[in-house]
């Protein structure tokens, strides 16, 4: 059974995510800020965080970094009552891997919970596969390019699993979010060009060669030029 922790100030919205998330079988942890979950997501590992993103104290982005920058490779999903694309921005370029706007249903939320699951389990895909100097194996979840490790989170793992599996050919926006994403953002690719972003640049850290080309008004494709 899925462990989620849910990291919220607001008490009555804490016990109706609760409540939501029990109902769909998974064990849920919650915190009231970032400063309570930081020790309790480093014990309890859990599979999926959901972290509200103004809270007192630690709030969420800050609590996402501080993660990743002690390597948790954790899913996040970030609530968030700021709905303007800078601010979607900012949450994601701060480690999350996807966004919820308040006020939402409770039946989107677990529509997002769901798809986000579904990222870490096991894929048919299991063979390694390669292009050019960059070589990927799901089943130890290892990726290297000119046999340098390459430390990828769970999204961008994925994200590069896809390429490799259809090298030189155009893949659409809409296709890749479906793959990766496992559901359709309604036009709001934001979040596909970031995490693009994300993996061109720990593809290139070393002075590797541009591989995932922009075809304009379509997609990405992964060729050499």
């Amino acid at each position: 059974m899925p462990t989620v922790l849910v990291v919220d100030d607001d008490p009555k919205l804490l016990k109706m995510l609760q409540r939501t998330l029990v109902y769909e079988n998974l064990t849920v942890l919650t915190a009231a800020n970032g400063e309570e979950a930081l020790p309790l997501a480093r014990a309890r590992k859990p599979d999926l965080l959901i972290v509200d993103w103004m809270m007192p104290k630690m709030d969420g982005v800050t609590l996402i970094r501080r993660l990743r920058d002690e390597e948790d490779k954790t899913m996040a999903l970030m609530l968030t009552a700021r709905d303007a694309i800078e601010n979607r921005v900012e949450g994601l370029e701060g480690g999350a891997d996807d966004y919820l706007v308040k006020p939402f249903a409770p039946a989107e939320l677990v529509a997002r919970v769901h798809a986000l699951l579904r990222r870490i389990e096991p894929k048919t895909h299991t063979r390694p596969v390669s292009y050019a100097d960059i070589t990927l194996d799901p089943g130890t979840r290892q990726a290297q390019r000119a046999s340098q490790n390459l430390s990828l989170t769970v999204t961008e793992f994925n994200l590069l699993h896809l390429f490799l599996r259809h090298p030189r050919q155009v893949l659409e926006r809409a296709q890749i979010l479906t793959e990766v994403w496992g559901y359709d953002f309604g036009g709001d690719d934001n979040v596909l060009e970031i995490y693009i972003g994300y993996l061109r640049k720990k593809l290139e850290a070393n002075g590797g060669v541009r591989l995932i080309q922009t075809v304009r008004g379509i997609g990405y494709v992964l060729r050499e030029e």
